[in-house]
């Protein structure tokens, strides 16, 4: 048989760090354990925003569930419908940026560990 045309031609096993998968795994794992126990923490934390010089309050947590909304009963004596929806909206969506920054923030560094 002439060189190179054997059965396992181009084959070479990696026998050295054989553990290089395993430890990967590992890693992964031990990542993804920590992944999971800063979403449960993200969830029991939360941010708030406010709109319409803090008539509107909105709760929210790290993991992005709005919890609360507060309307000032006196802000809704002289203020439109229009108004308000656009108040409410306004201070959701500071909420979520909050949320989401609050987010990053816990994470960050967990993701900045990954090996790719």
């Amino acid at each position: 048989m002439a060189k190179g045309k054997g059965r396992n031609r181009g084959f070479q096993r990696n026998t050295v760090g054989g553990g290089g998968q395993a430890g990967m795994m590992q890693k992964l794992q031990q990542m993804q354990q920590q992944m999971a126990e800063a979403q449960e923490k993200l969830a029991e934390e939360t941010v708030t925003a406010t709109a319409g010089g803090g008539a509107i309050k909105v709760t929210m947590t790290g993991d992005q569930q709005c919890t609360n909304v507060e309307i000032a009963p006196e802000f809704l004596e002289d203020i439109d419908a229009e108004m308000l929806q656009d108040l409410v909206l306004s201070a959701v969506n500071m909420a979520l940026d909050k949320s989401r920054e609050l987010a990053a923030e816990r994470m960050g560094p967990l993701a900045g560990g990954l090996p790719f």
